[in-house]
């Protein structure tokens, strides 16, 4: 499969059966309801994209104004964006096996720098999960070690850590 052979593009509606069907496929131990995937899409609609070849989904992202140093806990409702926002946090994202080793990960993370600019958030933050920190490392993002934060990364597995990417 070709680099340009798709792309990252808003997420519609239509998309979120397909969204569901990859996140229980790749996150079966971390499982969230179609309609917490919903509230995000309608709370934050600007961070929430679809890697996709045509009509076939190769993977999804889910991203939103929050707190540094906080961590929504999974499958749960946000209610709102929070005023006092001050991170673009990514809350999941996938790239299904097909599509891995072409560059996905780094055109997301352009998209997110360029949305979180656009908001003026100073930072980008995410959980890694399944022992991704090395990858997120190559963006630019470092773990944060906090006490406050252990019982709010429970809900995300052993493995869990914070980082944080600065954007200055």
């Amino acid at each position: 499969m070709s680099e340009s052979s798709f792309s990252w593009r808003k997420m519609a509606v239509e998309d979120l059966a397909a969204v569901g069907e990859i996140a229980a496929l790749v996150h079966p131990d971390l499982p969230e309801r179609p309609e917490v995937f919903t509230e995000k899409l309608r709370l934050f609609p600007d961070g929430c994209f679809v890697l996709a070849r045509g009509a076939v989904r190769l993977g999804y992202a889910f991203a939103h104004p929050w707190r540094l140093n906080d961590a929504p806990p999974l499958d749960e409702f946000l209610n709102e964006i929070p005023l006092s926002a001050n991170c673009l946090y990514l809350h999941d994202a996938v790239v299904l096996p097909a599509a891995r080793g072409q560059s996905a990960a780094s055109r997301l993370i352009v998209l997110l720098r360029a949305l979180a600019a656009r908001r003026a958030l100073p930072a980008l933050a995410l959980v890694s999960v399944y022992g991704t920190r090395r990858l997120w490392r190559r963006f630019g993002f470092a773990v944060v070690e906090s006490p406050e934060l252990a019982g709010k990364l429970a809900c995300y597995g052993a493995s869990a850590r914070y980082m944080i990417a600065p954007l200055s």
